[in-house]
């Protein structure tokens, strides 16, 4: 699976009030999704370097994200 890199930076730079809202009463951090961005967007975007909590976190919040249209 590729991500697009530029969306992904886009989403965690200009997009966070999303992921803030997204998380919202789930128990998670919004900082924790940024931080699986951060670390996708270190590591070119390679989702078999997360861990299977990485993953998660990815699936749940940051690929509806990255795979809904640009606006």
């Amino acid at each position: 699976m590729g991500i697009d890199l530029h969306t992904l930076r886009n989403v965690i730079t200009k997009q966070r009030d999303e992921i803030e809202r997204a998380v919202e009463g789930t128990g998670y951090l919004a900082r924790t999704v940024v931080g699986v961005a951060t670390f996708l967007l270190d590591n070119e975007g390679n989702v078999d370097l997360l861990s299977a909590k990485q993953v998660a976190t990815f699936e749940k919040f940051l690929k509806p994200l990255l795979d809904r249209p640009s606006r």
